[in-house]
């Protein structure tokens, strides 16, 4: 059985930015138990500004393991509406579907539908 998992790529790369009263964290590569840690972190310092969407941007992310699910849920609960997937892949939009995650999280096609949306 094939996890979805590419060989040789287990890396996770990060990157944060401001757009407006928005946090855009685009994240890539593959995320499981060895290295989500990053991420948690990222949303909890985003956590720390008292107003704006949080936005992850998972067009590169390529695997999610179920800590990664657990991350999203336990963010969840700190953003609540103002955390916004966008952007995600076939694979995870698998995942996050089986998962219920999708019916929990708001999840936009591309990461501008996520900053033009003004739920929050």
């Amino acid at each position: 059985m094939h996890s979805g998992r590419s060989p040789g790529q287990a890396a996770l790369s990060l990157s944060t930015r401001e757009a407006g009263q928005a946090t855009v964290i685009a994240v890539g590569g593959e995320a499981d138990l060895d290295n989500v840690g990053g991420l948690g972190a990222a949303l909890d310092a985003a956590a720390r500004s008292p107003e704006g969407p949080v936005v992850l941007d998972l067009a590169e992310l390529t695997f999610a393991d179920s800590t990664t699910i657990n991350v999203l849920l336990r963010a969840y609960g700190v953003l609540g509406p103002r955390l916004r997937l966008a952007a995600l892949t076939p694979f995870l939009e698998r995942v996050l579907g089986v998962t219920g995650v999708s019916e929990v999280v708001p999840v936009f096609r591309t990461v501008a539908e996520a900053l033009e949306n003004d739920a929050v």
